[in-house]
């Protein structure tokens, strides 16, 4: 193993997403993509839990939002990957709707597939909504990857990705 140059990096242990409706957003990831829930874990509400020392709310402190009251769950999404789903109940106003691919802070979540077309046809059986696609890259040092974004059902970005030797 390479030497990481921050202390004890060893690799990357989940991605979180935040989501409108926890058990909708479980039960999507389950029945699309097979995941397993590892445990569920909440609800934690700032007005519940120990100030810190200089004041701050433990949700301010921790998860930089004031006045927050969330659940999560973690899900086993495939073998290297662990897939985070929080509901946010408090506050009251937070957006409702992520942010475009454009936008700083955007992300999306990209999964390998052995086989595109198989994996594009599944998410449209289930009604998902698949953009345009498929993108290829014929030339240069990515020559004969193919991508297809597709939309979570509250509209969080993800993408699959073939490699073709």
């Amino acid at each position: 193993m390479s030497k990481s140059h921050f202390p004890g990096l060893t690799r990357v242990d989940h991605i979180g997403l935040t989501v409108p409706d926890l058990d909708a957003a479980v039960s999507f990831y389950k029945d699309t993509f097979g995941a397993t829930e590892l445990f569920r874990l909440g609800p934690f509400d700032a007005k519940d839990l120990p100030r810190m020392a200089d004041g701050r709310d433990w949700t301010a402190a921790h998860v930089n939002v004031p006045g927050a009251r969330l659940s999560l769950v973690m899900l086993q999404l495939c073998p290297n990957l662990r897939l985070e789903l929080l509901r946010y109940e408090l506050p009251a106003d937070a957006r409702t709707t992520p942010p475009r691919n454009c936008d700083v802070g955007a992300q999306h979540i990209a999964l390998k597939v052995s086989n595109l077309e198989v994996a594009v046809e599944h998410l449209r059986s289930r009604g998902v909504r698949v953009l345009a696609g498929p993108i290829a890259v014929t030339e240069g040092p990515a020559a004969g990857l193919r991508v297809h974004y597709f939309l979570d059902p509250w509209g969080t970005q993800l993408e699959l990705v073939e490699y073709k030797d």
